[in-house]
């Protein structure tokens, strides 16, 4: 095992000699370096870092200059089993006073697997732990404490007396400095760290040792191209399987050039962050409202830019039943996974449908928390964009905050889009289906959206097919399609006179100039 793997493992209750060496990475030296220089003034320490960030190999580092003892997991389960009732609170309490009887300094680890229990909800002991934390620390006298934990908050007995550290996130140098400890200086020479890093700025030390392991056990000349490849297969967690996922490209959506051209530049582009995006410090829109009738590709739009992004996509949609019982902590998951996976990007289908069920705006109120943490630097990567068929339906403190960044309009399309739908719908048919009058057709299909064409496509074969199945008298086979189409715009008018009756007015999809009515 390499010097670099041991620092990052997560082997608790690890001891070692005085005079073993570690190396660590540059953010990991960093974090060492500070708390090194705190030790001689003062005796309570908290050490925070995000898991796979070498917390341990830092107390095993600090640890070997010091001497003392580093208390884990393992410890703290031999206390507790050791007490018959196995009560948590003393098990520590007892873990703690046993090694400072014996030591003038004591680091425990991964104080967080101890407070995710004793914080839980249904913990019927509750802040009992900050009682025995508060009675270890006033008997510590000129003795020192060490406590290491993730992102979560330390209990207050900690927060309020301790000299607290952090390990940054990695910079590209530290990618490198891991992954030549893997590879070797050969095998790595190939991959340009810089780029890995824009590629995925938040990995850890377990994801990229991971990454270098099984790229070399395959024995592939590894450049940055298979590098990314391999994060974005196993590393970028989506909660969106892209292979059962429709594929669509750009190619698919017609008549939205302005649309694709605004989510390349606002969106692709400070995502991949090339080499002149990383020097104008591009940043991706974190706000994106998509509006627009239904029928004219938004959720298109959606499955188009999950192919685009791969693991970088996240999605909301009215599987997530706002109100019920773990909408919100189901939310707060994809969120926190979007931000470890960042830049990426969160789709919420159907803003305005979901609001309908969100009787008390309980989650509109939570969406706006969410939006604005991702002011922070940790989130800062990380794209909400929501689709609406009806802008009007949305909280006003949503759209008018400031919160959504970029707006953009799905439209009907235009004669020249519906002739491309077409083409692209009949040139797969046989004859003499694909030899239909298509400008007649693109004619016969104004004020319809991309969906009523495609279905009037599928109706139109199917008259076709049955008026040969009947031995009828042969019929233009551009009336059916000319048939299809009208029955649909039959029921859109339909529909839209139902709509007007109930509200009294037209109905109105989209916002701003341009915005399409209906009735």
């Amino acid at each position: 095992m390499s010097s670099l793997e041991t620092a990052c493992s997560l082997d608790a209750g690890y001891q070692v000699g005085k005079n073993f060496e570690f190396r660590l990475t540059t953010a990991q030296q960093k974090a060492a370096d500070e708390l090194l220089a705190a030790l001689p003034v003062g005796n309570i320490f908290l050490l925070r870092g995000k898991a796979g960030m070498g917390r341990t190999g830092i107390l095993r580092r600090v640890h070997s200059i010091w001497g003392g003892v580093l208390l884990g997991a393992g410890a703290f389960i031999d206390s507790l089993l050791d007490r018959k009732t196995g009560d948590i609170e003393e098990a520590l309490f007892r873990l703690l006073n046993a090694a400072l009887d014996e030591n003038e300094l004591v680091f425990l680890d991964d104080l967080h697997l101890i407070t995710r229990v004793t914080d839980a909800c249904d913990y019927p002991r509750t802040n009992l732990l900050n009682v025995v934390l508060t009675a270890v620390l006033e008997r510590l006298g000129d003795k020192k404490l060490v406590f290491a934990i993730d992102q979560s908050n330390a209990p207050s007995s900690i927060r309020r007396r301790a000299f607290s550290y952090d390990i940054k996130n990695f910079t590209a140098e530290d990618y490198e400095q891991i992954c030549r400890a893997h590879l070797g200086e050969s095998a790595s020479r190939g991959i340009e760290f810089a780029k890995v890093h824009r590629f995925a700025p938040a990995l850890n030390c377990r994801q990229l040792a991971n990454a270098c392991l099984r790229l070399h056990s395959e024995a592939l000349i590894i450049d940055t191209e298979v590098f990314v490849d391999y994060l974005r297969s196993h590393n970028m967690i989506s909660n969106v399987q892209i292979e059962e996922v429709r594929p669509v490209s750009w190619n698919d959506l017609k008549g939205m050039d302005d649309v694709i051209r605004a989510l390349e530049a606002k969106i692709a582009l400070p995502f991949e962050s090339g080499e002149r995006a990383a020097e104008l410090g591009l940043k991706a829109k974190r706000g994106v409202l998509l509006a627009g009738p239904p029928g004219t590709g938004k959720t298109t739009i959606g499955r188009a830019l999950a192919h685009r992004l791969k693991g970088k996509f996240f999605l909301i949609d009215g599987t997530a039943i706002a109100g019920s019982q773990d909408f919100y902590s189901q939310i707060e998951s994809i969120f926190e996974a979007a931000k470890q996976n960042a830049p990426s990007v969160i789709f919420i289908d159907d803003t305005d449908v979901i609001f309908e069920g969100d009787g008390d705006r309980g989650f509109y109120r939570y969406l706006l928390t969410l939006l604005d943490g991702l002011e922070s630097a940790s989130a800062e990567r990380v794209c909400v964009m929501m689709t609406a068929m009806d802008v009007n339906q949305l909280p006003q403190a949503l759209v008018r905050s400031g919160r959504i960044e970029l707006w953009l309009e799905t439209r009907l399309p235009d004669i020249e889009a519906r002739t491309e739908i077409l083409r692209d719908q009949l040139a797969a048919l046989p004859p003499p289906l694909n030899m239909l009058n298509i400008a007649e057709l693109a004619r016969a299909s104004r004020g319809m959206t991309g969906a009523d064409i495609k279905s009037a496509i599928e109706d139109g074969k199917l008259l076709f097919a049955y008026h040969e199945a009947q031995g009828k008298p042969a019929r233009p086979v551009q009336d059916h399609f000319l048939e299809a189409l009208t029955t649909i715009r039959k029921k859109r008018q339909s529909y839209g006179k139902s709509k007007h009756a109930q509200s009294g007015e037209a109905v109105r999809y989209g916002f701003g100039p341009g915005s399409v009515w209906a009735g």
